[in-house]
């Protein structure tokens, strides 16, 4: 392999923004922000907006849809008048 063309592999932690979430894994994205962890060590911080933590299908919080409710109120709105 080519040398000094490889972006650096390290420990970053991402942050969900929403559920205040965070966990330490490799990357390569880079952040100007660092975080002290519980571990004491010092990672830069990516931020995301949606982790496992927040979103609605890992959660279980998904939204119900009435699909018998649709399609009753497309079949009313569009019958034919006889």
């Amino acid at each position: 392999m080519k040398k000094d063309i490889h972006p650096e592999y390290r420990e970053v932690v991402f942050q969900d923004t929403t559920s205040d979430f965070k966990f330490i894994t490799r990357s390569t994205m880079t952040s100007n922000e660092t975080i002290t962890m519980e571990d004491g060590k010092t990672y830069p911080v990516i931020k995301v907006e949606v982790s496992s933590q927040s979103h609605p299908f890992y959660t279980g919080k998904n939204v119900l849809l009435d699909t018998a409710g649709r399609v009753e109120k497309f079949m009313n709105r569009y019958k034919k008048n006889k």
